[in-house]
């Protein structure tokens, strides 16, 4: 039996997505591995000019290459294939990720951040993409879904961890996290083949869902547009829940951590709530997800406590965790195999820029309204309009394919 045709006898499970879901993580690391040692990164650099500038810069570099990168990766999978450039971007980033635990110069370290970032933007957009390549259906969703989960998820031991390493090795400790990567490239190896085209006649697991074979930019526009405020609904929760929670008394660190993970445990809460929901038309998805969401926002700009804050704060996680995978779904769905990379380059892109503008856009609103907190009521009402619209779309649209 030849080398092809053994591959088409292949049949993906559970070993298959895991070995795929489990990178979604390493975009985390690229965030909260500066959590624990931020403090102590400007204190060690205050004597570089602009340094407390140029700590922040590191922690946001890997962000800039994620919306910028993405559509090249998704391109470079579709054009290459997926698998070799996985594991190479993985290595890379390995490599790239751990280096400035030997280093003391922060301009040398913000060169390996900008190849971390390149990496993560591959493995976010390839790792979607064979998920989508490799099942169908109601499964194909599932493990879609299963990423935003597992990401919020390893935030919890990845931030716990970065102090860990940070309390015993100083400020260099937490870049050894990066070494995780090895890890999980070798499931990646084990456990993975490259797919197969779907427009080959002989392809073992043709996609009925499969419709669009050139890229449907006006849908795509759409999708972009609506991720872009999800985005920034998601992060505007954990970029100002400490600003938030101190505006409301609390000042003590370990306090402040112990109710933003309370806040974030909404998100895989809300992905398992999509599992039930997710065959739901996507007016209805998004209405509920939109509604979800504004209660959250309008609860916690009304919250005088900072528990009653944490806990509204959950359930606009809670509608995170289920708008993301929705929309996620939605760019992906339908796309064929030509261009499901660039699909997910793209929306990987859109929703990278919710973490630049987010932290932004909320200061300057808080200029002009009053504060973080009424600034919450007004994404709210943003959110209420957004989920009034789906409902209109899907009246005007729902029977259209």
């Amino acid at each position: 039996m030849s080398a092809n045709s053994a591959t088409m006898t292949r049949q993906p499970g559970f070993v298959q997505g895991m070995a795929l879901l489990l990178p979604i993580t390493l975009a985390v690391i690229g965030v909260s591995v500066f959590t624990a040692t931020g403090a102590k990164m400007i204190k060690h650099f205050k004597y570089v000019p602009r340094g407390d500038y140029l700590v922040d810069l590191l922690q946001t570099m890997p962000g800039f290459w994620i919306v910028f990168f993405s559509p090249v990766s998704g391109w470079l999978a579709d054009r290459f294939g997926r698998r070799r450039i996985l594991i190479a971007s993985m290595i890379v980033y390995a490599i790239a990720g751990v280096a400035p635990f030997g280093m003391e110069n922060i301009y040398a370290i913000l060169v390996t951040r900008c190849f971390v970032g390149m990496c993560e933007s591959v493995v976010l957009t390839i790792t979607t993409t064979m998920l989508c390549d490799y099942f169908r259906g109601a499964s194909r969703e599932r493990w879609l879904a299963g990423q935003t989960g597992v990401a919020s998820l390893s935030a919890l031991v990845v931030i716990p961890l970065g102090g860990f390493l940070a309390k015993r090795l100083g400020w260099q400790g937490p870049f050894l996290v990066y070494l995780y990567s090895l890890l999980l490239v070798v499931g990646v190896i084990a456990f993975t083949w490259e797919p197969e085209r779907e427009s080959a006649p002989t392809t073992a697991m043709p996609d009925p869902d499969a419709r669009y074979q050139t890229m449907p930019w006006a849908r795509m526009i759409g999708i972009i547009a609506i991720t872009l405020l999800g985005s920034v609904c998601f992060y505007s929760t954990i970029t100002k829940n400490s600003v938030a929670l101190q505006s409301l008394g609390v000042t003590d660190t370990d306090r402040v951590g112990q109710l933003s993970a309370l806040a974030s445990l909404g998100v895989p809460i809300g992905t398992v709530v999509f599992w039930v929901l997710g065959r739901l038309h996507i007016g209805w998805l998004l209405c509920i997800d939109f509604l979800l969401i504004g209660t959250g926002f309008a609860l916690m700009s009304n919250a005088t406590a900072p528990m009653s804050y944490a806990l509204a704060a959950n359930v606009q996680q809670m509608g995170c965790g289920m708008v993301l995978p929705t929309l996620l779904v939605w760019a992906t769905r339908g796309l064929a195999y030509e261009i499901r990379g660039r699909g997910n380059g793209l929306w990987q892109g859109a929703f990278g820029v919710g973490l630049f503008i987010s932290a932004a856009l909320l200061t300057f609103l808080g200029k002009q309204i009053g504060g973080l907190l009424p600034t919450f009521g007004v994404l709210g009402d943003v959110c209420f309009a957004a989920a009034a619209a789906a409902v209109i779309g899907k009246l005007l649209w729902g029977n259209a394919r």
